[in-house]
């Protein structure tokens, strides 16, 4: 008899449709997203009705996709984990629903998932994770430092007042003229150019952990309307250049300050924006040649939405007994706590 948990994660919290298959928490068996970005580019963003209805057409065909190449019956499940929240709660109505349906067609129990804890347990698909660890979370919704002293367990230390890096990005991006999704385009943009333009770093109050990316967004806003009014040109690899860096180095220090006082045994990088090449090096830099502290940073296919590092994190909600009932519902404002 198999003794081997499998996780069945769901994920719909966005734009992505995805469902993948964790065996004993760590070990893909198979990760299937649906990306729906060359619907919303037009747009400039993503239209949260149109991302709805995307779930719709495709959450069946990536279930079933997903499960073959598992090689796995529903009844050879342990559980259904699925992402309850935060996100567009459309989105999240069409992967709840379907977990609940599965959890009581197939008499599964049924985890529900906070998104950002699952950016957090991409990580234990790379590494096993050692506590008291400090994770750095980066995307278009959220930025946080979240200290963890066992599994299950987030408090978080540090989060945005106002525009998270990943907003911050896309709405610098769109005042450069760079297609939808912008993270990207800035980041290869600011490899090119040279961080020649003196922008604001936010620190805050001596001691915080929170962040915010408001005032430098305007700053790059305002830099480049007074530039079109003098007559100048601005070249937009220095300043995408400025603007990460800018970014960058305040998410680095105060990751590093944050692991030197709770004493972290590991930095981990998740979230979408962990894809960014900048701040991955800017990370490995910082904490490279530490014998007593290990970075852990994920692929890129582990960083932007997945149902992999759902299931990875319901594997551990499932192990501590959470368990969802069917009235469980999408929350677009779910709290992080710990279980």
């Amino acid at each position: 008899m198999d003794s081997s948990q499998y996780i069945l994660g769901i994920e719909t919290s966005c734009d992505e449709t995805a469902a993948s298959v964790v065996k004993d928490g760590k070990d893909i068996l198979s990760n299937v997203v649906a990306s729906q970005i060359e619907s919303h580019k037009r747009f400039g963003g993503v239209v949260p009705e149109i991302a709805s209805r995307h779930h719709v057409e495709q959450l069946t065909l990536v279930l079933e996709e997903a499960m073959e190449k598992a090689e796995l019956q529903f009844e050879d499940l342990s559980a259904i984990a699925v992402t309850e929240g935060p996100g567009l709660v459309g989105a999240l109505l069409v992967g709840v629903n379907a977990a609940k349906a599965l959890s009581f067609a197939k008499g599964l129990p049924l985890v529900g998932v906070h998104h950002i804890a699952g950016h957090i347990y991409a990580n234990r698909l790379v590494a096993e994770m050692k506590f008291p660890l400090i994770a750095l979370v980066v995307s278009g919704g959220h930025t946080e430092l979240v200290y963890m002293k066992e599994h299950g367990s987030f408090e978080v230390i540090g989060e945005t007042r106002d525009d998270a890096a990943g907003e911050a990005y896309d709405k610098v991006a769109r005042t450069l003229k760079l297609p939808y999704p912008g993270g990207p385009h800035i980041d290869r943009l600011a490899a090119e150019g040279t961080p020649s333009i003196k922008l604001p770093r936010a620190w805050l109050e001596e001691g915080s952990y929170d962040f915010s990316f408001s005032g430098l967004k305007s700053a790059v806003i305002n830099t480049l309307h007074n530039a079109n009014q003098k007559g100048e040109e601005i070249d937009p690899k220095n300043l995408a250049a400025s603007f990460q860096e800018s970014v960058i180095e305040v998410l680095t220090e105060k990751t590093r300050r944050a692991a030197e006082q709770y004493g972290a045994k590991q930095v981990l990088l998740a979230g979408g924006v962990a894809a960014n090449k900048g701040l991955r090096k800017a990370l490995e830099q910082t904490f490279s040649g530490r014998d007593d502290l290990e970075l852990i940073i994920p692929p890129l296919s582990l960083c932007t939405d997945n149902a992999a590092m759902i299931a990875a994190a319901g594997s551990v909600l499932f192990e501590k007994g959470s368990r969802a009932k069917l009235d469980l519902n999408g929350s677009p404002g779910l709290e992080l706590t710990s279980y």
